[in-house]
């Protein structure tokens, strides 16, 4: 897949540092309950930790599950793909616009939409807002 923001794996690793670009471009998951973003209470926007596209504006659940958990994503920033590596088959979310690796999304989410899209603390940012 083409995405906006294209850049070598090189120039990745010169932007991000060591542990994020394991989870944004090698598809690596941060251990549970261990990301900075985990059990943040404030108002704001969490962008990819990559290229800095809105990635959610939506509820957040908190689901015990240990990484930040939302109920919805922003339509048209992420994309989804089947996931086949831990021998059963989960989706992947990725951002739109550079193809980092979020998280994944499970069909258990607690609120209306039935969602959970667990994303790695390391793989998004949060600009907080008044």
């Amino acid at each position: 897949m083409n995405y906006d923001v294209d850049k070598s794996d090189d120039e990745w690793r010169a932007q991000l540092e060591p542990d994020r670009f394991a989870v944004l471009r090698q598809a690596a998951t941060e251990a549970p309950f261990s990301g900075s973003l985990l059990n943040l209470d404030a108002n704001g926007v969490f962008t990819c930790g990559g290229c800095g596209s809105d990635s959610s504006r939506v509820l957040r659940v908190r689901l015990g599950c240990g990484w930040p958990s939302f109920d919805a994503c922003e339509p048209g920033t992420i994309v989804e793909r089947s996931d086949r590596s831990l021998l059963r088959e989960r989706t992947e979310i990725l951002c739109s616009r550079c193809g980092g690796h979020l998280g994944h999304v499970f069909n258990d989410g607690p609120t209306p939409t039935g969602l959970r899209y667990c994303v790695n603390s390391l793989a998004i940012d949060f600009d907080e807002q008044a």
